[in-house]
């Protein structure tokens, strides 16, 4: 249906594979207790080229589409690792790529692609409006040629590991416009200016090691050239960004669930109870079964989404439900895993647990499965718009 060039992307698993076959269990292990940030792990994929491989090869990348960078996070989730500690690097750049002027690209692209550069995060949510984006709060306004930001974000991550960091603020007042959507701007801030400068960072100890933050701008000022294409169009460039987001989160939780199922298949072969191996008894074999199945039914939404990305055709639906699909079937494949290992999927040697409440995040992050059906209802259903 959807037209792959397989042995391209079987090229592509088996780098990956190989890179991570030298980043253990016990590597990730050590990390999650730590709650530590893999930066050997982070380096070595950028100095392969993995995460530059969606910026043109005329900025120093490979030039590949999403349906070859989901293949890559998939694969590092598969292989029992955390893309969440790398995959901002991937979809940031959609919103520099597509709508920055070429003196940015020019100037950032190129030192992204060589690892000199760091753009692991985004400044969208806030704790007072959560997932109603065009109600933000956080201000820039427009003095000479600066913009004077003020505001609060929450569950921002990754910025002690990044460089810079893609921001959405609002820069004509709510108010003041015809559309809700409009008047909001993208703005590529550099963090080593911003911390300590107007930007203070608070770390958010939180379930999984998922190093986020909350951010306060207290009068940061950044230069007017920081701004991302027009003034006031920021809420649709962003939209680009997080359909390649949402189809790159269904490929780590096909990853995920594909690693839970070949965990809990191969405990069923070898733990015996009764006398018998437990995988006999279809109490055991039916759920890994059937989580199988919808995984499977998953990756097929993804590859479509990824078509129509790649294609320049609307994704909107298919990167949404590819992304409800996924988190939908890695969950459950979580679940079933930890039934099957029983007592032993509680302790951390198995990574069982671990990667059980990695996986866990993408039913609430980067959007809930609500506004997912809150979005198909209305827009694919025409049913009456429901907030």
């Amino acid at each position: 249906m959807f037209a792959h060039d397989t042995e391209a992307l079987e090229a592509i698993r088996d780098g990956v594979r190989s890179l991570c076959s030298h980043f253990d269990a016990a590597y990730w292990r050590s990390i999650d207790e730590r709650r530590a940030f893999p930066e050997e792990f982070v380096t070595a994929l950028t100095e392969a080229g993995w995460l530059a491989a969606m910026i043109p090869e005329e900025y120093g990348g490979s030039g590949l589409g999403l349906t070859e960078a989901s293949v890559i996070l998939e694969e590092v989730n598969r292989c029992g690792g955390n893309s969440g500690t790398v995959h901002g690097q991937m979809y940031n750049m959609f919103t520099l790529l597509r709508h920055g002027s070429e003196a940015q690209k020019q100037y950032f692209l190129p030192k992204i692609a060589a690892g000199e550069l760091r753009l692991q995060s985004m400044g969208v949510t806030e704790p007072t409006t959560g997932t109603d984006t065009t109600k933000i709060k956080t201000t820039a306004v427009r003095q000479g040629d600066k913009y004077v930001i003020n505001g609060q974000k929450v569950w921002i991550s990754r910025i002690q590991h990044s460089d810079l960091m893609i921001l959405l603020a609002r820069t004509t007042p709510l108010d003041q416009v015809q559309r809700k959507s409009e008047g909001m701007s993208i703005f590529l801030v550099d963090l080593h200016e911003a911390i300590g400068n107007g930007l203070t960072v608070q770390p958010i100890a939180n379930m999984v090691n998922h190093e986020t933050n909350e951010l306060f701008f207290d009068n940061l000022e950044i230069p007017a050239d920081s701004l991302i294409g027009e003034e006031g169009k920021g809420f649709r460039y962003i939209l680009d960004g997080l359909n390649a987001e949402r189809t790159l989160i269904a490929a780590e939780c096909i990853g995920d669930g594909r690693w839970f199922i070949e965990k809990a298949s191969d405990y069923a072969r070898s733990r015996e109870v009764f006398g018998r191996p437990i995988g006999q008894n279809q109490g055991i074999q039916f759920p890994i079964a059937q989580a199988h199945i919808e995984v499977e039914a998953a990756d097929l939404m993804r590859w479509r989404a990824c078509h129509e990305y790649d294609n320049g055709l609307p994704a909107g639906a298919s990167a949404n439900m590819a992304k409800y699909l996924a988190a939908e079937a890695s969950w459950k494949a979580a679940n079933v895993c930890l039934q099957t290992h029983g007592g032993f999927g509680f302790a951390s040697e198995y990574d069982v647990e671990r990667k059980f409440r990695e996986t866990r995040l993408y039913q609430v992050a980067p959007i809930s499965t609500n506004l997912i059906l809150s979005y198909v209802a209305e827009h694919l259903l025409e049913l009456p718009r429901s907030f």
